[in-house]
């Protein structure tokens, strides 16, 4: 069978996400077994994501290699996938905006009480950067404040 031909930048996003699980699966398999079983995309898990960036990582320039791409794409797949179960919303990128730090990067829209812009790739890299090992839990639970502030409303 002949690979489909992607022809623009929504139709590589597209199949993009339509590997989400199919990837999120992979970056687990990479991990030992023990330390997969708890990636179970609760808040909690959000620590151990950013621990694995830590330990594998000694710089955020590391991270940024392409050789890392993969693995890298599946720490925040996975990031944005617990962001979403929490918060809702869905997935968008936007290749317009040049100006914007996020053109061509894949966002998190739409979620519940959402204030700003949320990049899940540059939560993991920005954590192996800040190396305080709870960013992206920060990040997370300011996210659900604001939700939950909306909702009492």
């Amino acid at each position: 069978m002949a690979e489909p031909i992607i022809t623009t930048d929504d139709d590589r996003f597209q199949c993009w996400l339509i590997d989400m699980s199919d990837a999120i699966e992979r970056f687990q398999r990479t991990l030992p077994v023990s330390l997969s079983r708890q990636l179970d995309l609760s808040p909690d898990s959000l620590g151990i994501i950013e621990s694995i960036g830590l330990q594998k990582y000694a710089s955020v320039e590391q991270a940024k290699q392409s050789s890392e791409a993969q693995y890298v794409d599946g720490m925040a797949r996975y990031v944005g996938q617990v962001f979403r179960k929490r918060l809702g919303g869905r997935w968008t990128i936007d290749f317009t905006d040049k100006k914007n730090a996020f053109c061509g990067l894949p966002q998190l829209k739409g979620m519940l009480g959402q204030v700003t812009q949320i990049c899940p790739l540059t939560l993991v890299t920005a954590s192996i950067d800040r190396r305080s090992g709870k960013f992206i839990r920060m990040v997370f639970d300011s996210c659900c404040k604001d939700a939950d502030a909306l909702t009492k409303m």
